[in-house]
């Protein structure tokens, strides 16, 4: 039950992130995968920062930070 959570979450993330990089998105599916994504790498940078979140709006404030901060990255290698 905890994985579907997981899932569900870095989807909601991914489709947040691609609503607040704008033009950066990649697409709904591309989001989605993003976003999943985007929760490890948020985990990773909470952990190295000494973050560390609770409940509901905390994981989906982690994931989503990753998962803008992936598309971010994923823009930049597009522009090059």
């Amino acid at each position: 039950m905890q994985f579907i959570f997981f899932l569900i979450i870095g989807a909601v993330a991914g489709w947040l992130a691609g609503l607040i990089m704008k033009g950066r998105g990649l697409g709904l599916l591309g989001n989605l995968v993003v976003g999943i994504v985007g929760s490890f790498l948020g985990g990773f940078l909470f952990g190295f920062l000494g973050l560390s979140v609770n409940g509901l709006i905390g994981s989906l404030v982690m994931a989503t930070s990753g998962a803008v901060a992936l598309l971010f990255i994923v823009g930049l290698i597009k522009k090059s």
